[in-house]
């Protein structure tokens, strides 16, 4: 299989007097697997819902493989849909659901009816290629020994690899899923995440995904689109996402915990938080107020150097595969501020392992943000200074 191309342009959708979706504009490579991914009520669903056919958008064009297919049905688009709630026929065995979408598209109403077969070898034959049809995906999602039980006699996980098969059996150019792993506890969507990520490497087909779990878009992903009230703010692979968000929404959006934030001023070229200069030097910045935003992992502590600052611990966190160090930032005027260690790291520490004691911290220089007052991320010339002395200080290497 190969999937196609799908360009969307100037769609918008209205519902009387809101305004759903704003001009989206967006182009998906052939056989891409792309995440829609934002926060509820952010038009996601609504976007896919279009895209699917279900909804007729207000203005602008959905092409696909460079058709237009704005003003077509569901079934003439050569899309397949997962959904969230799996959509099965609960009185109907896995073989049958399997069946029942090539069923619908190959045979009439007269020759879907009891004992059509017996009367027609043409009937006969069509029923024959989709059994094989139906065979050959129950093989590719090991399905083959579920194929006689009914949706109420699997689990989550076998029952949304039903739901795939059932839109994968259809050969689609595009597949479309709206949420499919929501349901599922915390070790079934790793393996479903995984499989969903294989049927998209063998088959080639466009994906379309979507999803509110950072942790699924982030690892499935080609690239991702990051929705926020009806637009699409930044589209790009998961690292750039991560790494260089072009708004300061997108940086608390993205990330498993939370991004910190803190009031600077850039004087030429010197930077200081609240009175206290930083280490930074961002030379071409004009002068003003800005907000800096630093991950927790880039955020390093400082045994034996110069620290940007040293903030009192308020809580410790052991997460597994790493620490959280929560400090009371009030002093620097930014609230919470949060770092990230590993366990060995966090184990070698002198100070800052229980509550109430102080620990320095220093900015990775290579890693700070810089947003202007509307929210906008602001170019850093290149290049920055390189980080020789977090090396040498922080403890985690």
């Amino acid at each position: 299989m190969v999937g196609h191309s799908i360009d969307i342009v100037d769609l918008e959708k209205r519902f009387e007097h809101v305004q759903v979706l704003k001009r989206i504009n967006l182009h998906v490579r052939e056989g891409e697997f792309l995440t829609l991914l934002g926060p509820s009520g952010c038009g996601k669903s609504t976007l896919l819902r279009l895209l699917a056919g279900f909804e007729p958008s207000t203005d602008g064009h959905i092409m696909i493989a460079g058709r237009d297919v704005s003003s077509l049905p569901p079934k003439r688009r050569g899309i397949a849909m997962v959904f969230q709630n799996y959509a099965l026929y609960p009185h109907m065995t896995v073989r049958a659901n399997l069946a029942m979408p090539l069923e619908m598209a190959r045979l009439s109403f007269s020759q879907r009816l009891p004992g059509a077969s017996l009367l027609s070898s043409r009937v006969r034959g069509i029923r024959k290629d989709i059994e094989t049809d139906v065979g050959k995906t129950a093989r590719q999602l090991g399905l083959e020994t579920l194929m006689d039980r009914k949706p109420s006699q699997l689990s989550g996980g076998q029952r949304q690899r039903v739901a795939v098969g059932r839109a994968m059996v259809r050969h689609p150019d595009v597949f479309l899923m709206d949420e499919p792993l929501s349901n599922l506890d915390a070790k079934l969507r790793q393996q479903l995440r995984d499989e969903i990520v294989d049927l998209h490497r063998r088959t080639g087909i466009t994906f379309i995904y979507v999803t509110h779990d950072q942790t699924e878009a982030m690892t499935m992903s080609d690239r991702i689109a990051i929705m926020e009230g009806g637009e699409i703010k930044q589209c790009g692979a998961p690292a750039e996402i991560y790494d260089r968000p072009d708004y300061l929404s997108v940086a608390r959006f993205v990330g498993t915990t939370a991004i910190n934030e803190m009031p600077v001023t850039i004087s030429k070229g010197a930077v200081s938080i609240n009175g206290r200069p930083l280490h930074l030097t961002l030379p071409g910045i004009a002068d003003g107020y800005y907000q800096l935003a630093i991950r927790p992992e880039r955020l390093y502590p400082i045994e034996n150097g110069p620290a940007d600052f040293s903030l009192r611990v308020d809580q410790v966190e052991f997460a597994g595969n790493d620490v959280g160090i929560r400090c009371d930032g009030t002093e620097i005027g930014a609230g919470t501020v949060r770092v990230q260690l590993r366990p060995e790291s966090f184990a070698r520490l002198a100070t800052g392992r229980k509550i109430s004691e102080r620990i320095a911290l220093r900015i990775a220089s290579d890693a700070a943000l810089i947003f202007d007052q509307s929210g906008r991320r602001v170019p850093v010339p290149l290049p920055l200074p390189a980080p020789v002395e977090e090396a040498c200080y922080d403890v985690s290497v």
